[in-house]
This record gives C-alpha cells, sequence and structure tokens, in this order.
C-alpha cells in the first residue's frame, strides 16, 4: 500500500491513503503546493544563505527601501493638487492602509521565513500558477523600480556640483545623436558598486545601507527642527488661512492618501530577507513594524513643517522643501536636503536590488527558473550569480533607458503581492494545506509509514482496550480525558461525524473567501469607472458589497482551523482582527490597482503574458513537485524519521 502517481488524496474519513483524480491535465499544476521550508526539507541543500540578520539590521534595509526622494516631491504635488494643509492626515490615513499590508506580512514571514517572500507564500497557500505570476510580477517591479531610482540619482548629484550641467563629463548625461537616446552613465555605475556591495556579503551591505539611511534620516530632521523653529517665528502662515484645513474637502485628503501610499512601498523588502534572519519568528515582525513605523512618523513630521510653511497653493510641486525654506532666506539648506535626497535614492537602489536575487532563488529552487539562479557562493553565503545577473539587468535599463514612464509598472507588481499576501492569511486561518509534498525519493519511507498506519487502522489489527483519551471537540478549548474504549463503534462514529463537520467547514470557508475576492473586485471596478450609467453602478456595487459583507459575517461566525496551530514555525507573530483586517487590505489594495489606468496595466498584461508563456513552456514541466507524493502533514516528521533510520541502516 503506498503512493503511485503525482498527487493523493487523503481518504480522512477512513484514515487511509489512496490515489484519487481530482486533478486532471496540465491544470493540477497551476494549484500544487509546496511544503513550508523546514529543516527537513532543507537537509538536502548544499548551501544556505547566511544566518546574519537582527533587528537593527531589518530596520535599516526596511527605513532604506521605504523613505525614498518621492518624500522631497510628493509634499508639494500632493498638497497642492488633494490636500492642502491635511497632507498630514493623508500621510497617517496611508500610513494606516499599509500597516495593514504590514500585519499580513509579520505573520506570514515569521510562520515561513524563507527567501521568496510574497511568492514563498502564494506557493504554500494559495498555489504555483499563483504564485509563478506574483514572482513574475515582482521581478519586474524590482527591476524597473531599482532603474528608475538610478536615472533620478544624477539629477540631484548635479545640483552638489553646482548646477543641472555640472557633472564630470564621464558622469554627466548624453543624448546619442540620431537615435534620441539620453544615456546616464552615472546610474549604471551607481548599479554596479551597488551589485558589488551586495555580493560582498548582506550583513556588510545592510550595514552600508544603515549608515546611508542614517543620514537621510539626519536631513528630515533638519527639515522638522529647523522648519518648526520657522513656523513659530512666523507663525505658521500655511495654516492661517481662509479655506481652513481641508480645503479640497474629505474626498481631497482620501485622493491624498491614495497616492502618498506608494511612499510606504519598501517594507516588503524585509520580508524578503526571512531566511537570512537569526531569530525570524522574533525579529521579522518587529522590523517590519519598526520600519514601517519610522517612516510614518517621519512623513507626517516633514509634511505637518512643510504644508505650515508655506500656503499649499504656493508650494513649489518640484522642489517643494528647498523653496519653502528659501522663502523665509535659507537658502543653503538646499543642500542638506538634496544630500538627504541622494542618500535616500542610494538607499532605495540597494533596497530594490536587494530582494530580486532572492526571488529568483526561491522561484530556481523551485525548479520554476534555472538552476543558475540557486547557487549560493560558499564564502559570501549570498546568490552571486542571481545578484549580478540583476545589476546588469538594471544596470543596463537605467543606462539606455529613461524607465519614468514606465514607474506604474512598479506599483502593479507591489499592490498585486500585498493582496495576494491579505488572500493567504485568510488561507491560513481557515483552509491550511493539510497535504504536504515530498519528493518521489521518499517513496519507500511513504509506503512503510502508509501499511504501518493502515494496518494500524484496520479493525482486525486493533486489540479493543479501556484508556482515557481526548474527547473530540472543534474549537480550541482544552479536550477533556474521557474513559472510553479506543475500539468502540462510539468512537469510530463520533471522529467519522467531526471529520465530516470539518470538511464541510473548510469548504464553506473556501467558498467564502473565493466569494469576498469576487465581491472586492466587482465592488472596486463599480465605484471606479465612472463612465458606467448610474443604475448599473449602484447595481454591481451593491452585489459586489453584499458578497463582500456577507462573507465577512460567514468568516466571522464560523470557527477558524485548528490546523494553523501547527502550520510553519511557531511562536511567531500573529495577526489580529482576522478575518476584518485581511478582507480590508484585499479591498484598499485591489481598489489602488483597479486606479492605476489602462496605459499601466497594457504594459503589465504583456510582462504577465509572457511570464505564463514561460510558465507553460519551462516551469511546469521542470517544477520540483512535477512528480511529488502528497501526504498527510501530520505524518511528514515520521515519513522523514523513517527515511533518516532507513539511510542510517
Amino acid at each position: 500500500m503506498g503512493f503511485v502517481g503525482d498527487r493523493e488524496k487523503i481518504d480522512r474519513g477512513s484514515g487511509s491513503w489512496d490515489k484519487g483524480g481530482c486533478f486532471f491535465g496540465g491544470m493540477k499544476s497551476l494549484v500544487r503546493r509546496k511544503q513550508v521550508d523546514s529543516a527537513n526539507s532543507k537537509s538536502g541543500s548544499a548551501h544556505q544563505l547566511a544566518k546574519a540578520l537582527t533587528v537593527p539590521h531589518l530596520i535599516a534595509i526596511g527605513v532604506g527601501s521605504t523613505i525614498g526622494a518621492g518624500v522631497y516631491i510628493l509634499v508639494g504635488t500632493v498638497a497642492r493638487e488633494h490636500s492642502g494643509p491635511a497632507l498630514t492626515i493623508s500621510f497617517l490615513i496611508a500610513g494606516i492602509a499599509a500597516a495593514l499590508s504590514a500585519f499580513c506580512y509579520a505573520e506570514l514571514a515569521s510562520r515561513c521565513p524563507s527567501a521568496g517572500s510574497a511568492y514563498h507564500y502564494s506557493y504554500i497557500c494559495v498555489g504555483e500558477g499563483v504564485a509563478w505570476l506574483i514572482g513574475w510580477a515582482v521581478v519586474l517591479e524590482y527591476t524597473i523600480g531599482g532603474s528608475a531610482v538610478a536615472r533620478g540619482i544624477s539629477p540631484n548629484l548635479a545640483m552638489l556640483f553646482g548646477g543641472p550641467d555640472s557633472l564630470p563629463t564621464f558622469l554627466a548625461r548624453h543624448t546619442i545623436p540620431g537615435l534620441n537616446v539620453t544615456v546616464d552613465p552615472c546610474a549604471a555605475i551607481l548599479v554596479f558598486v551597488v551589485t558589488g556591495l551586495l555580493c560582498v556579503g548582506i550583513k556588510e551591505s545592510t550595514m552600508v545601507q544603515g549608515f546611508v539611511t542614517a543620514v537621510n534620516i539626519c536631513a528630515m530632521f533638519f527639515v522638522i527642527v529647523a522648519g518648526g523653529y520657522l513656523g513659530f517665528k512666523t507663525g505658521w502662515p500655511g495654516y492661517e488661512l481662509p479655506v481652513g484645513y481641508f480645503p479640497f474637502g474629505a474626498d481631497g485628503m482620501l485622493a491624498g492618501a491614495s497616492t502618498v501610499f506608494f511612499a510606504y512601498i519598501g517594507f516588503d523588502s524585509v520580508a524578503s530577507t526571512a531566511e537570512e534572519v537569526k531569530n525570524p519568528q522574533r525579529d521579522l515582525p518587529m522590523g517590519i513594524g519598526f520600519a514601517l513605523s519610522i517612516c510614518c512618523s517621519l512623513y507626517m513630521l516633514v509634511s505637518a513643517v512643510i504644508v505650515g510653511l508655506v500656503p499649499y497653493y504656493a508650494m513649489d510641486p518640484d522642489t517643494p522643501i528647498s523653496s519653502a525654506f528659501a522663502s523665509h532666506g535659507i537658502n543653503w539648506a538646499a543642500y542638506i536636503i538634496t544630500i538627504g535626497a541622494c542618500t535616500s535614492l542610494c538607499s532605495t537602489l540597494m533596497g530594490s536590488i536587494l530582494p530580486q536575487p532572492r526571488i529568483l532563488m526561491a522561484m530556481a529552487r523551485d525548479g520554476l527558473l534555472p538552476s543558475f539562479f540557486s547557487d549560493v557562493n560558499k564564502r559570501t553565503q549570498v546568490p552571486v550569480k542571481g545578484t549580478v545577473a540583476t545589476g546588469l539587468l538594471s544596470g543596463t535599463l537605467a543606462f539606455f533607458m529613461d524607465v519614468e514612464q514606465l514607474s506604474g509598472m512598479v506599483s502593479v507588481g507591489t499592490l498585486l503581492a500585498f493582496t495576494m499576501v491579505a488572500i493567504s492569511v485568510l488561507i491560513l486561518r481557515y483552509v491550511p494545506p493539510d497535504e504536504v509534498p515530498l519528493p518521489s525519493s521518499f517513496q519507500e519511507a511513504i509506503d512503510s509509514v502508509s501499511l504501518r498506519h493502515s494496518g494500524c487502522n484496520s479493525g482486525s489489527d486493533i486489540d479493543v482496550e479501556t484508556t482515557k483519551i481526548p474527547a473530540v471537540t472543534s474549537g480550541d478549548s482544552t479536550p477533556l480525558l474521557v474513559e472510553i474504549s479506543v475500539g468502540h463503534p462510539l468512537v469510530e462514529k463520533a471522529a467519522a461525524k467531526l471529520n465530516y463537520i470539518v470538511r464541510q467547514r473548510r469548504k464553506v470557508a473556501g467558498w467564502t473567501i473565493m466569494s469576498i475576492c469576487i465581491g472586492v473586485f466587482i465592488l472596486t471596478s463599480a465605484a471606479s469607472i465612472v463612465s458606467l450609467p448610474n443604475p448599473a453602478r449602484y447595481t454591481l456595487c451593491g452585489i459586489g458589497g453584499f458578497l463582500l459583507l456577507s462573507g465577512l459575517i460567514v468568516l466571522t461566525c464560523i470557527d477558524q482551523d485548528d490546523g494553523r496551530h501547527s502550520f510553519g514555525h511557531t511562536g511567531g507573530f500573529t495577526c489580529p482582527f482576522v478575518p476584518l483586517l485581511p478582507i480590508a487590505c484585499i479591498l484598499i489594495n485591489v481598489y489602488l490597482l483597479i486606479n492605476l489606468g489602462g496605459a499601466t496595466w497594457a504594459r503589465v498584461s504583456i510582462w504577465l503574458l509572457l511570464g505564463a508563456c514561460i510558465y507553460a513552456l519551462y516551469g511546469r514541466t521542470h517544477s520540483s513537485l512535477k512528480n511529488a507524493v502528497y501526504v498527510p502533514a501530520t505524518h511528514v516528521d515520521e515519513i522523514y524519521q523513517t527515511s533518516a533510520n532507513s539511510l542510517a541502516c
């Protein structure tokens, strides 16, 4: 008795493991899920990433990746067009919205501390097809993001040298005659320098990023302290306006919040380093939480000072902070602010290049990409080949292309990842995977354990005896010990009834999560497409709202699955307010995705279609799960132990 095919279904009622046929053809590859990486599953790996990061390192990565030079521009643009003096509240609302995703990331990162971030979580909770698209979209995000950041450094460096055209000739931008292509040697050189630094080691590169980030924070503190002094001295003219604190109303404030939300993108870089953290169950949630809190506080303080120094309608949209100080006669402050912008861009560049090799490595480990990307250097314990490949691609794009028009594609990858992480939390809580894939090399151990348990469950092999066993319960409370016969028919009947209840509850939860996602999509689409006739809009909003609200009520009323307690690594962070918090996270992220614009989605669709073709031609057939055998999660350790004992003999 044992496993023979690719995918086995577990007959939970009888306890036997029999081959099923619920997945057919190529579709089964889209929904096959891998197991959480553990000491057992990693035991065959040749090299692992270095365990070198602690909370301060994670905070440096999170803050450095999040606070870019955009804040030095967003303050003016959003205040003029959307929020007015209420810009501080817009940053607060956006920070709270980002915190919803951060809570979801914190739980999954501590439970599944492995390289890959959202790709890894999607592969475990949803399936291989969705995980591939998330990983492919995130690769695009970091590639375009890193190139765009690098292209923004040279203009700021030029300001330090005296003007836009004051960089040395070998660093300055040049336009190639006849091709209308502007090359940026400075951007490419900076990308290659950062790539080399990342190849040295994760701890060394993180220390450098921490130093650069500290310089940026000092520049922001200068803005806060010096600007606050000027504000108290001049009576805060930006707040003394007849239009009040909300010149564009609550709608303008919320529109500003949706715009500045993208200033918080970057904390997910912390999750990508999960495999390199010494104590991931404790340090990852703390690193994500502290990084996001620091960024939100700095954003709010800077915006509160600047909109108070200058009336919002008089702010310079290109250099709002420098012009605010210049209006009070402090022109030299522009140099400090430019230094802050340069260091923030350099730190963000490191944060953009750092995660991509680790995502490529995770995908290569799973067989979805060539093994070239999974190699880890023995000395530095970092994926050097993947890092060099990433640096070459980003540096080439930064040298030849102005990728500003593609920057919206960065947001698509991030928001898709945020959405899928929130969905994964719901799946983890209500329908956690109870089948674990093992390589076909474990077939002998699987057959042995399968035969052992099948024999124990057969009526002829069971000695009826009286013992104390836990009474069957479906909740989380501690069961009472009841003296009852193990082989008694009542016990078997009660166990079968409980198994049926659990299966039905999981089925209801699964369909409910799907209906919530459909409801969110309908609701956000109807609310965003203003060209729809009002009756159609209201009808679709009603349908979407009904699916969303009814799904929330159902998940709130039913019990969360007990399997969540043994899913992945225990002792980490637990996301609060489930299912409300993940559902709110899904709603916000899908709304922002819908509103990114048709041109952005057209570009992203081409990239995703290319990814789907690559998966169909390579990933699906080379996946490490192609010939995997699925076994009950409760017996995985026993199978590993049996395999180890047979090898020892």
